[in-house]
């Protein structure tokens, strides 16, 4: 029967009801990314007032409770009478969606902030909210709670200095943890002092003793920040090129630096907005970048055709573009749509690299150099890429010898494990369910590819099982829906070489098979490092406080208890392995996932661990040795 469906079921929203309705539409979700999503929002007022040129100060602070306050010198949020909307523009601007000052190009140049719902919004999906604006010699105030007024905005006093200061805590009944993280803030919030050179941005968190506190500010602004993101690489010329300059009210500010690693490093912004898809500056810069190394090929006579590949194998590079009226694709605006950016980047980078390179001949020459290794690299790729294909046409399966595969057809059903060992390996085949665990086994220790160009990758014995298995290709060849099982599980001893040989594999899933990282298919098992036996009673214990705690309570009833210490996958039956490590039921694993605002410093992991320079990583292990757990 139809239910009746008339003008009375129509729900009008009215104020700010929308957000609290659908708060993942507006801060992306109600997890930890939407929570920190409000302080980005409120400090991107503040950056805004900067790039205006009225702020230079921005001070974020964290209080017992997490409740935050930003606060900077800029303006202030204008608090006279709105002429249409009859009260306080500064209430106008705190309680309606769409109301702000960056609509026309008279308030702002430029904004992130474009669609005036950020500010607002925080309001919303706040508990309370308080707002003191330092103005005309006056400090104007209004409070809320949940994005409705307490008063109308009062004076409640006298100042000496402008700006706006926004006090705020989260709401727990929105989100589903209002416990805020440092060292989250803390990369924002640097990237953000990049991106806007000369201004200061501070972070003091005063929720337990003593005091964290973080200050940025960089007078070299993208410069200072490929010295920072190639802190630890090896590079190939002196110093990081630098350029900027304005075309058609457009601001472009490009640094890069080569180094001697094999990967591409590049971040693009438009308005500070990380645009992690790209975008028509991103085209832009590709496209004067080749053509200007091709250029100086021609002009030094030498015989090779360099591919965008070829030119960015090492590089890491800044593109920052400011734009007036910023058209973003999709509503995490990951990538910039503007048609005029991507001809005032190609016509800027081509002769700001073309004039650096005439007057450094040095620098084009050791980047030419490695373009050209790189290109002679690909072609050798390309024949390994060839020969793999035609081994797996000719074989009858297309799968490695080794792999014992699974009767469930559904990748979505599958697992992988990517087993240690041939020892473990058999256990694993044995003990795994064969309708959809398959087993990978692998023996001895594999490639580093941080160290290593692709050509050697695709013919390394160790690695093409894998590539083969997995049913993606590499690269540019990935292709995420061509994966045959959607878990990939790295089962490795519980020692110093397992936890080498997971490093290797997860240094080569994130080089070469990036998505199938950041789309949440791999894992780690964990396997239990004591067996503890206690009569006819058997326990596992995963970590050392748990195996006292495990060992406590089994002593209450027995006297005598048996602790083996696993030495490696090797040891256990079949069955154990099942039951500790395989079961879904009762097994522990990892999941590993790279958060999109943590790429720099998952890059600069990597880089550290696995890279040719040898001092960041003596470094490393200086100031972590006393973190480490060893088995000796």
């Amino acid at each position: 029967m139809q239910q009746e469906y008339s003008a009375q079921h129509i729900q009008v929203l009215e104020g700010l009801e929308p957000v609290r309705k659908r708060p993942g539409m507006y801060v992306g979700s109600t997890g930890a990314d939407g929570l920190h999503q409000l302080v980005y929002e409120v400090v991107d007022n503040s950056i805004d007032e900067a790039m205006a040129g009225f702020a230079t100060t921005i001070e974020i602070t964290i209080d017992p409770g997490n409740v935050v306050t930003v606060r900077d010198d800029g303006r202030g949020i204008p608090v006279d009478e709105h002429p249409t909307e009859k009260v306080s523009a500064l209430e106008v601007v705190m309680t309606t969606l769409h109301a702000g000052g960056k609509f026309n190009n008279r308030s702002y140049a430029v904004s992130a902030g474009l669609h005036g719902v950020g500010v607002s919004v925080v309001n919303a999906l706040s508990r309370w909210c308080r707002v003191d604006i330092h103005k005309l010699g006056q400090v104007y105030h209004q409070g809320y709670r949940r994005g409705v007024p307490d008063t109308a905005v009062a004076v409640t006093g006298a100042t000496d200095r402008t700006g706006t200061e926004t006090s705020f805590l989260a709401d727990d009944e929105i989100f589903e943890t209002i416990e805020y993280s440092f060292d989250v803030l803390t990369v924002r919030l640097r990237e953000l002092a990049f991106l806007n050179k000369g201004i200061r941005i501070s972070l003091t968190d005063r929720r337990s003793e003593p005091h964290r506190a973080q200050e940025f500010e960089f007078a070299g602004g993208v410069r200072e920040f490929i010295e920072y993101l190639n802190g630890n690489k090896q590079p190939i010329h002196p110093q990081p090129l630098h350029f900027d300059g304005t075309r058609d009210n457009v601001g472009v500010e490009v640094a890069l630096a080569y180094n001697t690693g094999f990967s591409e490093q590049v971040f693009y912004y438009a308005n500070n907005v990380n645009n992690r898809d790209g975008g028509t500056h991103q085209m832009g810069f590709r496209s004067a970048l080749t053509r200007t190394l091709n250029d100086f090929v021609k002009r030094l006579k030498l015989d090779e055709n360099l591919s965008g590949d070829d030119v960015r194998e090492g590089l890491t590079a800044v593109v920052s573009v400011k734009v007036p009226e910023p058209q973003f694709e999709g509503q995490t605006k990951a990538k910039l749509g503007n048609t005029e950016v991507r001809g005032i980047v190609e016509s800027l980078t081509n002769e700001e690299l073309t004039a650096h390179f005439e007057e450094n001949p040095g620098v084009i020459k050791a980047i030419l150099d490695k373009s050209i290794l790189a290109a002679k690299a690909r072609v050798a790729a390309r024949r390994a890429r060839e020969l793999t294909r035609r081994k797996s046409f000719l074989e009858s399966t297309g799968l490695p010898g080794k792999l014992a595969d699974c009767a469930e057809k559904d990748p979505e059903r599958c697992e992988l494990y990517i087993v240690e060992g041939d020892s473990a390996g058999g256990s694993a085949k044995q003990g795994r369910d064969r309708q959809f665990q398959a087993i990978l086994p692998l023996w001895g220790k594999m490639l580093n590819v941080e160290k290593t160009r692709i050509d050697k990758v695709l013919a390394n014995e160790k690695l093409i099982p894998i590539i083969t298995t997995l049913g993606t290709g590499v690269r540019d060849d990935f292709e995420l829906d061509k994966l045959r099982y959607h878990k990939v599980i790295i089962m490795a001893d519980a020692d110093v070489d397992g936890s080498h040989i997971r490093t290797l594999l997860l240094t080569f899933f994130y080089r070469y098979m990036t998505d199938l990282v950041k789309a949440g298919h791999v894992y780690i098992a964990m396997p239990p490092l004591y067996k503890l036996t206690a009569g006819r009673r058997v326990e596992y214990a995963y970590s050392d406080p748990e195996m006292e705690e495990v060992l406590g309570r089994l002593k209450e009833g027995r006297s005598q208890v048996g602790v083996q210490r696993y030495k490696g996958l090797g040891e256990m039956n079949p069955e154990q392995l099942w039951e500790t490590t395989m079961d879904p039921g009762t097994r522990n694993i990892q999941q590993v996932l790279v958060p999109e605002e943590h790429d720099i410093e998952v890059e600069d992991a990597f880089t550290t661990l696995m890279g040719e320079a040898v001092e960041p990583r003596r470094r490393f292990i200086e100031e972590n040795a006393l973190l480490a757990t060893l088995d000796v």
